[in-house]
């Protein structure tokens, strides 16, 4: 089972350097340390960004303000999911 704040700390650590606010996850590339293929992994759960992207995109709506409100659609799309 993914540890939540695990994930959540790898997720803020990533796109805290993004330019906010972001409009679209193009924005969020630069970024990341390993681009589209930074992994994000915790327990039994592991994504690239890329594959986050996907499954995400119809429940991620941009524009996010900052990396907290980014991060925390992330967890509650990828709980909605039942991804973690």
């Amino acid at each position: 089972m993914a540890d939540k704040q695990e994930l959540r700390e790898q997720f803020e650590t990533a796109f805290e350097d993004a330019a906010y606010p972001v409009t679209s996850p193009m924005d969020l590339i630069p970024a990341l340390p390993d681009g589209p293929a930074t992994t994000f992994a915790s327990g039994d759960f592991s994504m690239t960004a890329l594959e986050l992207n996907t499954e995400l995109s119809g429940g991620v709506n941009f524009p996010f303000q900052d990396v907290d409100e980014l991060v925390d659609t992330m967890i509650e799309q990828l709980e909605e999911e039942d991804l973690i």
